[in-house]
């Protein structure tokens, strides 16, 4: 599938979009790792097209890419948050407005994992569920008590950079305001275990995240 450029709502948006064969059944914004929009955001973007959504995977770096941690830090420092927050918003909009579908979900990895779960939290964004994996910067429980959309979860029990605690408590603040979540922690999965590209790749937190996940969007988001 080509590159895509749009404008919405007076903001420049680029990325990847995958389309399904048939008429797409929801809309799913795919939000990348700190490494950038790689081949392998695009590949997910594709699997979930295959799955019958119209996905689309902006390009938060504006045409940039990191193959060396440093280098993904850097880009992921130098991100400004609010101009990514604005064309994940953006996409939304436009998936709904211009494209047709009637709800949006949003799922992102890593850096993408966090931007998902800010996603959630803001009420401009208009997204209709979320799944974030291993996403760190655990928002306060203040913040996190506001979010009212469905919310999917996965994270590693042995990620380093994500205490177990942290997710306990996204877990347990959901709970308490009765907002749907399904929350997992995988036992002997590490940061980035969906990543079948890197080290940290684990098969089988993999495949049932991937299940899970296309089942919560099934569930709230296709029509």
């Amino acid at each position: 599938m080509p590159d895509t450029s749009f404008e919405h709502d007076g903001l420049a948006v680029t990325g990847y979009l995958s389309e399904p064969e048939d008429a797409a059944k929801g809309g799913l914004i795919v939000i990348q790792e700190w490494w950038g929009l790689t081949p392998d955001i695009k590949e997910i973007a594709d699997r979930y097209a295959v799955e019958g959504y119209l996905a689309f995977a902006p390009d938060l770096y504006h045409g940039e890419v990191a193959t060396e941690p440093d280098e993904a830090r850097k880009l992921a420092m130098s991100m400004e948050r609010d101009l990514a927050a604005r064309e994940i918003d953006g996409a939304i909009g436009w998936l709904k407005s211009v494209r047709g579908v009637r709800k949006v979900g949003v799922v992102g990895y890593c850096m993408g994992g966090g931007l998902s779960l800010a996603t959630a939290i803001r009420p401009s964004s208009n997204a209709d569920a979320v799944h974030v994996y291993y996403g760190g910067g655990m928002p306060a429980a203040e913040q996190i008590a506001t979010i009212r959309v469905p919310v999917l979860g996965s994270y590693g029990e042995d990620d380093a950079g994500i205490p177990v605690e942290q997710v306990e408590l996204l877990r347990d603040t959901l709970a308490k305001q009765d907002t749907p979540s399904d929350i997992t922690i995988y036992p002997g999965a590490g940061h980035s275990f969906f990543n079948d590209t890197r080290p940290s790749y684990n098969e089988a937190a993999a495949i049932d995240s991937w299940l899970r996940s296309v089942e919560w969007f099934d569930r709230y988001v296709a029509s």
